[in-house]
């Protein structure tokens, strides 16, 4: 393997080491909990291994869509692995870390190349596979709405320290479809979504949350200090970051049409992921476009 230079790159905070695998108490509002991790993927993982120098997955690497054979989210139990954008040293994966999840989530390709730094053991879970643990540990939605709220969280800082004008919104992501939203509101108990007007404010900035919320007609747009960076449209969520407990908003949230939304708590999300997973994707999937999106505007 190449010699990177590692001098400019930003670390996060380390996540723990993987712990044995005793039983590990569900903790939703956990922002990572490594031993719900390595339960979630000893349901239906397998376990790999990779020598230093090798690449786990190229930049740009489209593993298709759902039940596809390539793609893949990964551990990793043992050693180090560097994630790298254009040859460039991006972030460092340690044991106890999940790599490659969002790009399984969003059917979209490979954002960065994975490449082992030193000898690794990881497991690996397939799209059937990540979708029967799921369904046995609804939980483990939680963690990932997590890491994504931390990195969505890290973009919308340098968006407002950018000094940027306007961003041009996200439009046209994949939400629930018809079929699924009829699912999502039976395993609800069937509510009558909410109905907006155009320009009604839904969520404000620096308000308290503890739902999130699903469009089921119309449009909405999310803005930051005034300025709009993406409109949510049917199917598609907003406000997930409440599910981990009282959350204080990041964005404000106003309809821009007429139309409806239904709120989701905590446990109903978690009811819904664990009797159709399915839906669960697809839920996840409309905050990981978000992330992609705004780590778009951002360049990185």
């Amino acid at each position: 393997m190449n010699e990177l230079d590692f001098s400019g790159l930003t670390q996060a905070p380390a996540k723990p080491a993987v712990p044995p695998s005793a039983p590990a108490k569900a903790d939703p509002q956990a922002a990572y909990n490594p031993r719900l991790a390595l339960q979630f993927f000893q349901i239906a993982g397998e376990t790999e291994e990779f020598a230093a120098g090798t690449t786990i997955f190229p930049e740009q690497d489209k593993p298709g869509g759902f039940f596809s054979k390539g793609a893949r989210v990964y551990l990793l139990l043992e050693g180090e692995l560097v994630l790298t954008r254009k040859g460039k040293p991006v972030s460092l994966v340690l044991p106890g870390e999940l790599f490659g999840e969002l790009s399984l989530i969003t059917e979209a390709p490979r954002s960065a190349t994975a490449t082992a730094r030193k000898n690794c053991r990881v497991l690996s879970l397939n799209e059937r596979n990540f979708v029967a643990s799921l369904q046995r540990l609804p939980e483990f939605s939680l963690m990932l709405i997590s890491n994504m709220a931390q990195r969505l969280a890290h973009s919308v800082d340098r968006l407002l320290a950018s000094g940027t004008g306007p961003m041009p919104p996200r439009e046209g992501g994949k939400g629930l479809d018809k079929k699924m939203l009829a699912e999502l509101r039976r395993a609800m108990g069937d509510p009558t979504p909410t109905p907006m007007k155009a320009a009604d404010a839904i969520v404000t900035r620096g308000a308290v949350g503890v739902s999130m919320f699903v469009v089921t007609e119309g449009k909405v747009a999310i803005s930051i200090n005034g300025r709009t960076v993406e409109t949510i449209g049917p199917g598609e969520t907003f406000g997930e970051t409440a599910l981990l407990g009282p959350n204080i908003r990041a964005a404000t949230a106003t309809a821009a049409s007429d139309g409806a939304w239904l709120a989701i708590s905590r446990e109903a999300f978690l009811k819904v992921v664990g009797s159709h997973p399915a839906v669960g994707i697809v839920l996840l999937r409309s905050m990981s476009e978000r992330v992609q999106h705004m780590s778009v505007l951002m360049g990185g």
